[in-house]
């Protein structure tokens, strides 16, 4: 035992404190009690306990002495007031070799492991929350030493926003006595206070054996590279899963902006190379021989990103010093701090970049390149301005990661686009450039691709001009999408003008093209050594829908005919809509059934609307739906038909349609009676020459004298031919369309055909003239036999819708 006075030095001294410590009373008394401490630090420690002392009326701890023999001594220490006679303080303090002292031995063996080798800071603090014990961990290597803790408040030593932070846990813990665990904080690190960390606490309240409140004790882990590491991991996960969700250029840069602002980056832009937004490849050479690069997305913390200097669309402006002209050059990304002391002088020459970096606090420049398979698409420019933290070698690897997949989903929608180009470019070739209409038919439509990752499919339409002012309309729709959809939809087109050209009724046609189609799987010598892309266009042509209509102006009836295709609407003048209940042939391609035609009245200003399914089931999905939609917007319908498919579109296509969307509108007007004339003749030889001045006669009416010699000759030989070689009745009749036909109807059904007479032969030059003198010519067929017909083309100076 010893006796401290208020001021810290010995009074009394006992033979027992001579015997634990080795100083004899001489040596002891009036000295200083911190004079005998082993060291500097624990010196600094005693401060302390001096302070705790005064303030609570005594200590109990551990402190290490120096023994008269210069070795260290372990002491275990209780420390109590004590009041003389005249009311002077002393303090008494019983000592006692800590390696013996009850429970010491094995709380030293836990505790000296666990304090000075753990990997983790340990601290305590007084209920002012002071420091009064720091272990090594929280010296930081000696960068922050106990000198700098020890005594000081806990505001006095962290930064600001750290202190804040902690600060209400510990008087939680302080006030409560419940310990907090596992607190997760991000804040700055007491010796780089410009880089934020994650800091992971324990807090426990300390008591002593009164159970009075003393102080706290926790332990603290700088969880920044742990926590790091799983922010990198969920950010390229959800990279992986939000990049590249649609095939579109434009789109794929906006979700890459969208996933690294703010989690990576306070602004990030997306620039491509010009070709490379069109769907092509950037060209090979030197980067300055490079096409433009072009600001393809833009994203930041701050709402419009107004740290850009140029507008999404824009050209971008790269200068060879600057980070992105070295990224785009070199291929590798480039880093580059932006602050007030190290300006770069690629900011200093745009004033309006080196404004907005000042504005709005730009610290840190990250570029780095977007490329595939070998191929510069473009680059990404990362920004930190809010964030203290600056780039560093960590972040360009968690970049290149990342813009690795991001390049991956570009490329793919580059490749896309250009292939959806090309089948467009392809389909829009196939398609009817120019939709033939006349006096007796208004004709509009549209074609709308499908805005999906299968590309564009193989709807089509076609107006076909037919002998005898006839006119063949046809829609389609071919299974399957891409390139091989939009080839076989040109094949069938193809086929269907080739077998229209015969004047084939509707339902024979549809039965040579469903022929066509199995002769595609009949081959299998041929299939046998074919491609896959042979295979994806038989395929595609199996299962495809037609439907094919003739209209006859002088009769102003339309004959119908449907493989598998949805039937047309049917728009009389007074607004009625009518879906006629055609009969259903099979799609082509499965030869189950034959096709049959139905005939329809269509008087003077009816509408015919053909349209495929992906018309009428992109808004709802349901076709009853989509064909009630339709109905009810053609019955009110627009004058100008341009304008009606436009309504019609809005009305059931109310965003991009993940079908093919083909419609094709006809607005019927018949001939006029005297725009037609016609004869029933006898099959004698002596009723041509009276043939020959009917038809100068009605040309004379119309105003045709110019045609009269043609006419004639026409008229002789084809109505020569049909008493010759057919059988009566025969029929002549004469049409002032856009052209003068002339046809005759007999009831045979044997087919004329064209002749080479020789020098010696008296006949068969016959058809050579007809075909000579007319534009073309040819023959069809009918139920009761066929018509020859020829066509002759107006005089300039005579309007045939007259």
């Amino acid at each position: 035992m010893a006796v401290l006075d208020e001021r810290g030095r010995f009074t009394g001294w006992t033979g027992a404190a001579e015997r634990l410590v080795g100083y004899p009373e001489r040596e002891v008394l009036n000295r200083p009690a911190t004079s005998f401490l082993d060291s500097s630090e624990d010196r600094l420690w005693a401060t302390d306990v001096e302070q705790w002392c005064s303030a609570n009326g005594g200590w109990d701890g551990v402190l290490t002495v120096r023994h008269r023999d210069g070795r260290p001594l372990a002491l275990a220490v209780h420390v109590f007031p004590l009041q003389d006679q005249e009311g002077g303080r002393h303090w008494v303090l019983l000592a006692q070799d800590a390696r013996s002292a009850p429970g010491m031995e094995l709380g030293q063996m836990m505790l000296e492991p666990l304090l000075n080798y753990a990997p983790v800071g340990v601290y305590l603090l007084d209920t002012d929350l002071r420091y009064v014990w720091v272990n090594d961990v929280l010296t930081y290597g000696g960068a922050l030493p106990r000198e700098r803790r020890l005594g000081r408040r806990m505001e006095e030593v962290l930064p600001p926003e750290h202190a804040r932070q902690l600060e209400g846990p510990l008087r939680q813990v302080l006030a409560t006595g419940e310990p907090v665990l596992n607190y997760e904080y991000v804040a700055p690190s007491p010796v780089q206070p410009k880089r934020q960390h994650v800091w992971w606490e324990c807090i426990f309240r300390l008591e002593d054996s009164a159970g009075r409140v003393i102080g706290l004790w926790a332990m603290t882990v700088d969880n920044t590279e742990r926590w790091r590491a799983r922010e990198r991991l969920a950010l390229l996960n959800d990279a992986s899963a939000h990049i590249g969700s649609t095939l579109n250029v434009g789109r794929t840069a906006e979700e890459l902006v969208e996933i690294a602002v703010p989690r990576f980056a306070d602004a990030v832009a997306v620039d491509l190379l010009e070709p490379v937004l069109r769907g092509e490849e950037s060209p090979p050479g030197p980067v300055g021989d490079r096409p433009a690069l072009r600001r393809a997305a833009h994203y930041s913390i701050n709402p419009g990103c107004p740290e850009a200097t140029v507008k999404v669309g824009e050209v971008v402006r790269r200068l060879p010093d600057s980070p992105s002209g070295r990224c785009l050059n070199h291929g590798v990304p480039v880093l580059e701090s932006l602050t007030e002391s190290a300006g770069s002088d690629w900011v200093a020459e745009d004033p309006d970049r080196l404004e907005k970096v000042r504005a709005f606090g730009i610290h840190s420049v990250l570029v780095a390149p977007l490329q595939a398979r070998g191929v510069r698409l473009g680059i990404v420019t990362f920004v930190r301005s809010r964030r203290p933290d600056a780039f560093d070698q960590e972040d360009v690897n968690l970049a290149e990661e990342l813009l690795a997949r991001a390049s991956v989903c570009v490329d793919n929608a580059r490749r896309f686009t250009r292939e959806r180009r090309a089948a467009l470019t392809l389909q829009k070739n196939l398609l009817p450039r120019v939709l033939a209409d006349g006096a007796c038919l208004d004709v509009a439509s549209r074609y709308l691709p499908a805005d999906t990752p299968s590309l564009v499919g193989g709807d089509w339409f076609d107006v076909i001009p037919l002998s005898g002012a006839r006119v063949a309309l046809v829609v389609g729709d071919v299974v399957g999408r891409g390139m091989n959809a939009a080839a076989t939809m040109g094949r069938l087109r193809a086929s269907v003008r080739t077998l229209a050209d015969f004047d084939l009724p509707p339902e024979d046609l549809l039965a040579h093209l469903d022929d066509l189609v199995i002769s595609l799987f009949d081959q299998e010598d041929t299939y046998a050594a074919a491609d896959e892309g042979g295979r994806d266009a038989a395929l595609s042509a199996l299962g495809a829908t037609v439907l094919y209509a003739v209209y006859d102006p002088v009769t102003r009836r339309c004959t119908l005919a449907r493989a598998g295709h949805v039937p047309p609407a049917i728009v009389s003048p007074d607004g009625t809509v009518i879906f006629p209940d055609l009969p259903a042939g099979p799609p082509l391609g499965l030869g189950l059934l034959p096709f049959e035609s139905s005939e329809w009245e269509l008087p003077d200003g009816a509408l015919l609307a053909l349209f495929t399914n992906g018309l009428i089931q992109a808004a709802h999905g349901d076709m009853d739906v989509g064909l009630a939609c339709l109905s009810q917007t053609l019955a009110c319908p627009e004058p100008v038909l341009e304008e009606l498919c436009d309504k019609v579109t809005s009305a059931l296509l109310t965003g991009p349609p993940g079908d093919d969307a083909a419609l094709l509108l006809v607005r019927a007007r018949g001939l006029d009676e005297d725009q037609v004339a016609s004869w029933d003749l006898a099959s004698d030889p002596s009723v041509v020459a009276e043939a020959r001045t009917l038809a100068a006669r009605t040309l004379s009416a119309w105003g045709l004298e110019e045609l009269q010699f043609t006419t004639e000759l026409v008229v002789s030989e084809l109505v020569t031919n049909a008493i010759r070689y057919g059988s009566g009745p025969i029929r002549l009749r004469l049409i002032r369309h856009t052209f003068l036909i002339c046809e005759v109807f007999d009831a045979s059904s044997t087919s004329p055909r064209l002749r080479h007479a020789r020098t010696t032969d008296e006949g068969g030059r016959g058809l050579f003239l007809v075909a000579q003198l007319t534009r073309r010519w040819g023959t069809r067929y009918t139920t009761p036999g066929k018509v020859i017909w020829a066509e002759q083309s107006m005089p300039s100076a005579v309007d045939g819708s007259h």
